[in-house]
């Protein structure tokens, strides 16, 4: 196996969740595919259309020419543009033209990962003409792609994966942006400590701590005495980061302790995925 084993636990991630993916949508019959998913404006068939247009993007193909309608009120900023290129593409795809294409695509990408023997640090190309490193590239893609599974689980009742290995890697994503949430977002007090309690198929206890200069970090270690504490589930602090749900409509499954206006703010805030 050439790939660097850097990169190795985001391609395993990768392949577990684009298989699941896979096992999901195979037997879907046409309608099933119009069922509306946590994405807003999206349908089963569009996440599964901008999963294989990510695909072969990592693959290098070139982006579709087409032009979008201007009647998408899900599309209001450019990233959200640059991401419906390859989903509204695809909008009158069949059920067999869909299961067929992913997987071509997986065979493909299957097959570039074999041969993957570039250096974690090499730059690749990222969203709306970004540059990134290979490793940054694989990771956040092992993230999406685990999330757009959630997604199509929720949409088709067929809940599961909450603890595979894109789910480990998901909750390393969703703790790095923490002190930008936390400390510049928030509006946290310096000096301060913010603690998330995660309970569920994956636990963690994390303290963000803000410095005199109003610098967050993220530390292992409880905080005594925290301005703010927030307790929920896993499945429920996904869902929130990645802006499937809105603080409201799940605040029965989180439970605030401490300054009620910091945690307010807090989940305000928490979407990482624009």
């Amino acid at each position: 196996m050439s790939l660097h084993p850097t990169l190795q636990p985001y391609a395993d991630a990768w392949t577990h969740s684009i298989d699941a993916i896979s096992e999901l949508v195979t037997p879907l019959v046409e309608g099933e595919w119009n069922r509306r998913t946590p994405c807003p404006g999206w349908s089963v068939r569009d996440v599964v259309s901008h999963v294989i247009g990510l695909d072969t993007e990592m693959l290098g193909d070139p982006r579709p020419i087409h032009t979008l309608p201007r009647d998408l009120y899900h599309v209001t900023n450019e990233n959200q543009r640059y991401m419906e290129m390859q989903v509204d593409v695809r909008r009158h795809h069949t059920a067999p033209e869909m299961t067929s294409e992913l997987e071509y695509t997986i065979i493909r990408r299957n097959r570039q990962l074999r041969n993957e023997s570039r250096d974690p640090g090499t730059k690749v190309r990222g969203h709306v003409s970004t540059e990134v490193t290979l490793e940054e590239s694989m990771r956040n893609h092992a993230f999406n792609v685990w999330v757009h599974e959630q997604d199509l689980r929720t949409a088709l009742g067929r809940p599961g994966n909450l603890d595979s290995p894109g789910a480990h890697i998901a909750r390393d994503v969703l703790l790095a942006a923490l002190p930008k949430i936390v400390a510049d977002d928030s509006g946290a007090p310096r000096s301060s400590a913010v603690v998330f309690d995660v309970h569920g198929p994956i636990e963690f206890l994390r303290t963000i701590r803000v410095d005199i200069q109003g610098r967050g970090t993220l530390e292992t270690a409880p905080a005594l005495g925290p301005a703010a504490t927030l307790i929920l589930d896993w499945e429920t602090y996904v869902r929130l980061a990645c802006g499937r749900v809105t603080p409201d409509s799940v605040s029965d499954k989180i439970k605030a302790d401490g300054d009620p206006e910091l945690s307010a703010s807090i989940l305000r805030n928490f979407t990482i995925t624009k």
